[in-house]
This record gives C-alpha cells, structure tokens and sequence, in this order.
C-alpha cells in the first residue's frame, strides 16, 4: 500500500519510491513480482504519471527493478545488499538525528523511540 502527504516536503517521487522500498526490504513484493503500471499507480495515487515514473527509475538505479517497456516494472533479484557509500551513512545519521530530535521536541520519550526503531527493525528483518 502506497501512501503519499501532499503536504510533505518530501516530493512525491520520492514517498513513493520510499513506500515501495519499506515493502521491498520488508519481502512484501518478492523477485518476479510486477508492480502496477506507471499509469494505473498514478492515476490510483492521483499524481502525473512522470512522479511514478521518476520513483521507479529511481528503484531501479538502485537495483531493485527491471523495466522494461513491455513488461513494465518487475522486482529484481538481490542477492546481496550492496555495501553503502560513506555518504549515505553519514546522511542517514542526519536524518536520525532530525527525526529523533522533532519527536523528543513533540514529548516523546527516549525509550518510545529506541522501541519504535527496534519495533521497526524486526519487522523489516522478518522473513515472509
């Protein structure tokens, strides 16, 4: 399921990409799967179908999809996560950090966070 906040100042593309990504990781779409066309996800989603296009390039920079013009979008096999670049781990820090920080300024306790982070690890690690 794909949700997307008009409101965010995350663009489209990049929630939508990011929702399919968490099912992804998560083994909810599995090698082989087909992903809804470009056109039906945007029309679904009520957004241009150049946002939807954009987040599946994206996945598929990434490695997670085939595309192909006749097949459409088609999750890849991974078999191996790849090795992340200093940069992404220095940003994902920040984003932590950001994260952390506005949900501790909305009055939310440290252990609710660290138990929210180990909640959503395990789901994430579960096989399906």
């Amino acid at each position: 399921m794909i949700q997307i906040n008009l409101s965010s100042h995350t663009p489209i593309y990049r929630q939508v990409a990011d929702c399919i990504r968490v099912q992804l990781v998560g083994r909810c779409l599995l090698p082989g799967d087909r992903l809804p066309t470009v056109r039906d996800l945007a029309v679904d989603l009520g957004v241009h179908f150049n946002t939807i296009a954009a987040a599946y390039r994206c996945l598929a920079e990434e490695g997670w999809l085939d595309l192909k013009r006749s097949k459409g979008a088609v999750i890849k096999e991974r078999p191996t996560l790849p090795k992340p670049a200093p940069e992404v781990v220095k940003a994902f820090g920040q984003q932590v950090r950001e994260i952390a920080a506005s949900v501790l300024a909305a009055g939310v306790a440290r252990g609710e966070i660290a138990q929210e982070l180990r909640s959503i690890l395990h789901e994430l690690e579960k096989p399906q």
